[in-house]
């Protein structure tokens, strides 16, 4: 993306501030505080994902099938939510968002989607968990405030109860940001003595890393690229990229090898 931002709207609430801006290519983008760009939303398509880590996200879609009940855990400007409602055919997407103010920007500036099947609940993200054992089929767990990652991705407590709202089956989602150069997420040694080592993960672009974990007492996440492969393949017209390349870098936990100085 290329070309200048200006300012659309700013607001403040408890956390603090909130701003939108847009550029001429018809992007507009969420930021917490003065300097972190929270979201990116393509304004004539709003269910477009512009940012690699939330299309890697869509991936966990290939173990699911439709119709899923999701979780979003952090609403953010919408287009994660807006995209799984246009492409994945869910039942129900339930988005959970800390700041009522960030939701009420997603609607007004952001194009949020109006569908029926989107549910969004404004409250902590911790609290909403701890009341909603087995509860979904895809969690998805993107939660960021204006310093960098949230508290709770860091916790094992809330990761294990994310863990226990999956129904069996079901899939959870955590987005991290990667450990220096390590090709680790930060949370990796509380998410390896929680999970074990075969869950799935893919770095991206961005830096971020994309874990998948399936759903207490069930079996590791099948590793079949060439039936994800097809799968992406019978996606890509529709969203208008390609999920190939975040198949061909997905690998489990226990083959990552941390560089050496």
């Amino acid at each position: 993306m290329t070309g200048r931002e200006a300012l659309v709207v700013q607001r403040r609430d408890d956390y603090g501030a909130l701003r939108i801006t847009e550029n001429s290519e018809g992007y507009r983008f969420l930021y917490f505080g003065s300097l972190t760009e929270q979201s990116c939303v393509f304004m004539p398509d709003p269910a477009w994902l512009e940012y690699d880590y939330t299309r890697a996200m869509q991936l966990a879609n290939f173990w699911v099938p439709a119709p899923a009940q999701m979780t979003l855990l952090g609403l953010g400007g919408g287009a994660l939510a807006n995209s799984l409602l246009r492409h994945f055919d869910p039942k129900q997407v339930t988005a959970v968002e800390l700041r009522s103010e960030v939701v009420t920007l997603a609607r007004e500036w952001l194009g949020l989607s109006e569908d029926p099947r989107l549910q969004v609940r404004i409250g902590c993200a911790e609290r909403y968990i701890d009341s909603a054992p087995a509860s979904c089929d895809l969690l998805f767990v993107d939660l960021y405030m204006e310093g960098g990652l949230s508290r709770l991705q860091l916790q094992s407590g809330f990761f294990h109860k994310c863990q226990q709202a999956l129904r069996p089956g079901g899939v959870l989602v955590i987005n991290q940001w990667q450990m220096g150069e390590s090709g680790l997420p930060y949370g990796a040694s509380l998410l390896n003595e929680l999970f074990g080592d075969q869950y799935l993960q893919v770095q991206v672009e961005e830096g971020n890393i994309l874990l998948f974990i399936p759903a207490a007492g069930q079996p590791p996440l099948n590793l079949d690229r060439p039936a994800m492969h097809d799968w992406a393949a019978g996606l890509q017209q529709r969203l208008g990229y390609s999920l190939q390349p975040y198949i061909n870098n997905l690998h489990r936990a226990a083959d990552v090898v941390a560089p050496t100085d």
